[in-house]
């Protein structure tokens, strides 16, 4: 039986393949949410980024374009895991309606009690950034707020048919009022270090919804 051919092996770091790709690309977001959930998007740098995933620099820029592209990937990144997290509670079915938005505010304040109220809601901090963001940010930031107002909204209409809101409550508009409400409270929780904040608006929204 002839000797089996050995080839020598290559000196150096295997060659890259697919799923080493989609792991990095995957680091790189992550990194970027959490960033961008802590200091919003100005004060965030790429090299920030990179440093905390020990990325290279020449890999971000195989995956984004720019910083603005990136940007536009974790907002839409952000709204997928959000939209999880809101159908998650608003339609749970094992709860009364007006209980299930307690129960996401209760679970939205244990998250940012998680990171000592150091991150909030990355798209209420690029929204107080808009005018230092690329404007094409704009319509994007909008239309995640006008889903997530969409979800309230279906809600609140089912405790109006279930008789916990008054049947001439105007949903919709209870809804903007939420989030707009809600985004505050989340920005007031981050500069007091505190839950008191989402506390005080849930019950007030409560209250505003029942009356």
């Amino acid at each position: 039986m002839p000797d089996a051919v050995i080839t020598p092996r290559k000196r150096g770091r295997p060659p890259k393949v697919e799923g080493d790709h989609r792991e990095t690309r995957a680091l790189l977001l992550r990194a970027g949410v959490a960033a961008l959930t802590e200091k919003g998007f100005s004060a965030t740098g790429i090299d920030e980024v990179l440093k905390s995933v020990n990325v290279p620099k020449g890999s971000f820029y195989h995956f984004f374009d720019s910083k603005e592209a990136f940007g536009t990937e974790l907002i839409a990144l952000y709204n997928d895991y959000f939209v999880r997290k809101l159908d998650q509670f608003l339609l749970d079915e094992s709860r009364a309606p007006l209980l299930r938005i307690d129960a996401f505010c209760l679970d939205a304040e244990n998250g940012m009690k998680r990171f000592d109220f150091r991150r909030g809601c990355l798209i209420g901090n690029l929204g107080q950034e808009m005018n230092a963001l690329p404007e094409a940010y704009r319509d994007q930031l909008t239309n995640v707020l006008v889903g997530w107002e969409s979800r309230t909204e279906r809600c609140l209409e089912a405790a109006k048919a279930g008789g916990e809101i008054p049947k001439e409550a105007d949903c919709a508009r209870l809804a903007a009022f939420f989030w707009i409400g809600w985004e505050g409270a989340v920005l007031r929780a981050k500069l007091e270090r505190c839950g008191n904040p989402l506390r005080i608006f849930a019950a007030c929204f409560k209250a505003t919804a029942i009356t």
